[in-house]
């Protein structure tokens, strides 16, 4: 049986997390005709009624999404999760308590895609991720490279 993962979508709004992380979803549940859980910041946000983007607002909802993520790939799940998530402490910890079990998919562009607006103060991730640059990259090829990376 093969050990399931927690992959953490992180980045700036429009970035293409969620579409990345829906392709991957996808792909893992063709490979192994399995059950994949997807996490969307947007949708957790709806789901609890957090609509703040203050400091305490993201904070919830990286923690709820943290929770319900730890809950699901202990009941033999594999998880993904794509949202913003900006506090590095934050996604750093969760790593920690999470050990080989998370894979952190740090995912940019230099590109306007409209949701610029939505940007805020983002921490770089600095170790134990991956770097994956969606700048002028049909999403296909963005997880054939998420793929080779993993």
């Amino acid at each position: 049986m093969r050990n399931k993962k927690i992959f953490w979508f992180t980045g700036q709004p429009g970035s293409g997390k969620t579409v990345l992380a829906l392709l991957l979803k996808k792909h893992l549940e063709e490979k192994y005709n399995d059950f994949v859980f997807h996490i969307d910041g947007d949708e957790l946000r709806t789901l609890f009624n957090n609509m703040k983007y203050d400091k305490d607002g993201r904070e919830t909802n990286i923690t709820r999404a943290q929770d319900v993520a730890k809950f699901v790939h202990n009941n033999g799940f594999d998880v993904i999760v794509s949202m913003v998530s900006p506090f590095k402490e934050i996604r750093e910890q969760f790593k920690e308590d999470m050990g080989m079990d998370i894979l952190e998919i740090y995912v940019h562009t230099s590109n306007e895609r409209g949701r610029e607006h939505f940007h805020t103060e983002y921490e770089e991730p600095t170790h134990n991720f991956f770097n994956l640059d969606t700048t002028d990259i049909l999403p296909k090829d963005s997880l054939t490279q998420l793929l080779d990376l993993i």
